[in-house]
């Protein structure tokens, strides 16, 4: 399946949404675009999980760099996601711990703005 990328903004986050599969073959496209952003100027990130099928490692890896690259900056990373095969991977690696996860855009995007990021 092919990896469908969208960003919009809602106030100051920036908002990208992720659909497909997130894999071997299509993170290097992610992390581009992530890369990209930040580079940018995006500072308040949240990365929708919403349509994805499938996160591998390598996936992992590439919302992990994000992260830190954002934390640099004093930037913030949400994710939207409530797809429980996908949370399920977030708590078996414990990145539930490191990553604020919200049902939807407008919990991450609240969430954010009340302090409360990464």
């Amino acid at each position: 399946m092919e990896l469908s990328l969208t960003t919009r903004s809602i106030g100051a986050h920036t908002v990208l949404e992720v659909g497909g599969e997130v894999d071997v073959y299509t993170a290097t496209r992610l992390r581009e675009r992530l890369v990209e952003l930040i580079d940018g100027g995006a500072r308040r990130l949240v990365v929708d999980l919403g349509r994805v099928d499938f996160l591998d490692s390598t996936g992992l890896g590439v919302l992990i760099g994000a992260l830190k690259r954002l934390r640099t900056v004093n930037g913030t990373l949400a994710l939207v996601c409530d797809k429980e095969s996908l949370l399920k991977i977030f708590r078996i690696t414990a990145l539930d711990q490191v990553f604020p996860i919200h049902p939807t855009i407008d919990a991450a995007t609240a969430a954010d703005s009340s302090g409360s990021g990464a």
